[in-house]
């Protein structure tokens, strides 16, 4: 396939898919048939139009995608997120090509490689690497390639003698990964996974999200769908979110990932009835309610401070209730620059009789690796640490930096008390 490097990796104009809904297997016949009559009553309209009623009765439209548009430049990731049934796998599937839309186009720019149903496509009368070899003809690949790559294909699998057996005989964790295997082989122009990267053991995890990373350094378009916020946050520098079939947000990760965030714990609001008249909603560093959230915040009374190793840190904040919670609580986590949290407590708050402002206080010593950090702070309606209701999250200020290298101190991004004794 000839790539026009200057072109766009993927372009998807007013993607729609419709799937037809049937009441029982045998309206797959009437329906069709029932629309027939109705054309050649036309002459008829009483009968017409009673058999086109009759028809849309047996039948229902469900719209699985609508109007979706983006597109990817060469080398860009793009992260799709959204809750069960929102679209996202119906999308990844048409991009692939394995469906046709209702509606709408998708202009696909190079060899695509699609991370969605792995081993679907495997023969089990065939053994490993005769599906292999068949796989990667599908995907493209001429024989010498395949020869050339078999070897890396087998050991990155690391299935064994396997190989050489059918793979019925296969646990489903060895068929995955060895279509894993194949398909981040082919040198994709465009990658698409679909959850693919939960293949396997922790150990070959690890291995599927390192070749992940190597392909994308080598300029290769990746379409990425997941729920897990921090792999989105790891690969793709834009992301999208789907809703019922809709794209209703595109922007960075960490802006559609707080939208995603505060959609769900709107609804889940809204199911226990804490909202009345007002809903959860966005502000600039997370979402609340006006009533409920964190009003002031700093460390060291600065917005972001930098400080020595092992500085004091005393964080200031200002947190606002009121009085329907009745278990307050305030999580305070300190965030690493990839967002992932490296400690927290969890810290009870007074109830209150009318809205006030509750100021509380932080101290801590900055122990920890050359680097940025940030404060998470949620509340909480918590009556133990299994049961909660989350009423605010807000995150990236305050912050601080630690300006020294602190290597030859420990290793990681902090120290951890240690009794160590060396030739006794």
């Amino acid at each position: 396939m000839t790539v026009d490097p200057d072109a766009p990796a993927l372009v998807v104009r007013g993607v729609s898919k419709t799937y037809r809904l049937w009441d029982s297997p045998g309206s797959r016949l009437w329906v069709p048939l029932l629309h027939r009559l109705a054309r050649l009553c036309r002459p008829l309209p009483p009968l017409a139009r009673w058999l086109g009623h009759k028809a849309a009765s047996k039948m229902r439209l469900h719209q699985a995608l609508h109007e979706v548009s983006f597109s990817l430049a060469r080398g860009e990731a793009l992260g799709i997120i959204g809750h069960n049934g929102s679209g996202k796998s119906t999308l990844l599937q048409i991009v692939a090509g394995v469906l046709e839309p209702s509606s709408g186009s998708v202009q696909v720019n190079g060899r695509v490689a699609a991370l969605l149903e792995l081993g679907s496509g495997f023969n089990p009368e065939l053994t490993g690497r005769e599906n292999v070899r068949v796989n990667a003809a599908i995907l493209g690949l001429g024989p010498a390639q395949v020869r050339e790559r078999m070897d890396s294909i087998l050991e990155f699998a690391d299935i064994g003698q396997f190989v050489d057996e059918p793979v019925k005989t296969y646990s489903s964790g060895m068929a995955l990964r060895l279509a894993f295997a194949v398909q981040v082989h082919t040198d994709p122009d465009i990658l698409i996974v679909d959850e693919a990267l939960a293949v396997g053991d922790a150990a070959f995890q690890a291995k599927a999200m390192a070749k992940v990373g190597e392909i994308l350094a080598n300029g290769t378009t990746l379409l990425f769908v997941s729920h897990d916020p921090a792999m989105v946050r790891a690969f793709c520098r834009h992301a999208i979110l789907m809703d019922h079939g809709q794209m209703v947000m595109q922007g960075t990760p960490e802006d559609v990932i707080l939208e995603y965030t505060r959609r769900i714990h709107n609804a889940n609001l809204e199911r226990l009835g804490y909202q009345q008249k007002t809903r959860l909603k966005r502000l600039e560093d997370g979402f609340g309610f006006d009533d409920v959230r964190v009003v002031q915040a700093s460390v060291n009374g600065l917005e972001h401070a930098t400080v020595n190793y092992d500085a004091p840190l005393e964080f200031s904040l200002v947190l606002r209730l009121r009085p329907d919670i009745a278990n307050p609580l305030l999580i305070f986590d300190l965030m690493d620059e990839r967002s992932t949290q490296l400690c927290g407590r969890r810290i009870r708050l007074p109830r209150v009789e009318t809205v006030r402002d509750i100021p509380l206080v932080v101290n801590m010593r900055a122990s920890l690796q050359r680097g940025i950090y940030r404060v998470r702070m949620r509340i909480l309606d918590s009556a133990h640490v299994h049961e909660h209701t989350v009423l605010a999250r807000q995150e990236g200020a305050p912050s601080f930096e630690v300006v020294d290298d602190s290597q030859e101190r420990f290793t990681g991004l902090f120290p951890v008390p240690m009794d160590i004794r060396v030739g006794e």
